[in-house]
């Protein structure tokens, strides 16, 4: 009898299992794991613009890695590879340690030291690009960038007396890491501000009587309980400035100057008039850039201890 039990027990437990768990999984077999392995396929390949399948080759990382005399947009296939590897490490750094993490802690603090009301209202004006088309933000951006007087910046520099400038020539990658930073530090925004309205109120209220000021609590209250929002935010954010080309694509197009990992990836496969069409080559590039996401993920997984902080708390009795 115990035993029938058992049995009727475990299968209860696999038949809520798959009922609750089944379509995830589906869905994350369907949209991660299954192209991983069609990009993997595609980037030992010579597949080109007719899908036409030959042979498996790894001629297409040798263009990356060894010297040629092939040219892309005026410079060779490997120098493109490293300029943009170069290219990705200063905006993936630069976005992440000034936007994404930093100015979206600085928002997450202001908003919620200033009235409650007023917090909230600053919030949902700062989310308004985020729920914008992304071609409207570009559109945005390019009127405030325009080297002539009628764009924003230059009639701020001209009427302090200053020299317009043309930041889209002179500085294209402050330029991409300022668009893609103020739009993504909002995410950042929303989960510090989360975090720290889920601190005890008591804490604040000990801190003062103490004889705290607000840099103090910032630094002993508040800071320490934003370890797993900081934590999550530096790696979720990471991965996704990897991957990032939207704004970089509408704000510069296939620019030198900006041309990131994944924007060469794009260019390479996809993107008409510049290469586009070279579909084992630019599925080379993408692996390559799985490959660096999954080093960075483990990378901070370890630095920022993710794994001790995703411990359940425990509950000491005396």
């Amino acid at each position: 009898m115990q035993t029938t039990l058992m049995n009727r027990s475990k299968r209860r437990q696999m038949s809520n299992a798959a009922l609750f768990m089944g379509p995830a999984i589906v869905l994350l077999l369907l949209f991660f794991v299954a192209p991983i392995i069609l990009n993997l396929f595609v980037a030992f390949s010579d597949m080109h613009q007719t899908v036409d399948f030959r042979e498996f080759t790894t001629k297409q990382f040798a263009k990356l890695f060894i010297a040629d005399d092939e040219a892309l947009l005026g410079f060779s296939l490997r120098y493109a590879f490293n300029k943009a590897l170069i290219l990705s490490a200063i905006y993936v750094f630069c976005t992440l340690l000034f936007f994404n993490v930093g100015f979206g802690l600085i928002l997450a603090i202001t908003t919620t030291s200033i009235p409650e009301r007023l917090g909230t209202f600053y919030r949902a004006v700062w989310l308004l690009p985020r729920m914008s088309p992304s071609v409207v933000y570009a559109l945005l951006w390019h009127w405030t960038i325009t080297p002539t007087e009628t764009g924003l910046l230059n009639q701020i520099l001209v009427y302090s007396g200053l020299e317009p400038i043309n930041l889209k020539l002179d500085n294209p990658m402050l330029l991409i890491i300022l668009a893609n930073g103020f739009i993504g530090a909002s995410m950042g925004m929303i989960i510090f501000t989360s975090a720290i309205r889920s601190i005890p109120k008591h804490l604040f209220y000990a801190a003062k009587v103490d004889g705290a000021g607000p840099l103090a609590i910032i630094r002993f209250v508040v800071i320490p309980a934003l370890r797993w929002p900081l934590s999550y935010i530096t790696v979720y954010q990471t991965l996704a400035l990897l991957v990032s080309f939207e704004y970089i694509w509408l704000l510069m197009g296939p620019a030198r100057s900006t041309m990131t990992l994944a924007m060469l990836a794009f260019t390479k496969s996809l993107a008409p008039g510049v290469g586009g069409g070279q579909y084992a080559y630019g599925a080379a590039i993408s692996l390559i850039l799985i490959i660096i996401g999954v080093i960075a993920a483990l990378g901070l997984w370890r630095l920022t201890n993710m794994k001790k902080l995703l411990q359940a708390p425990r509950i000491e009795v005396h």
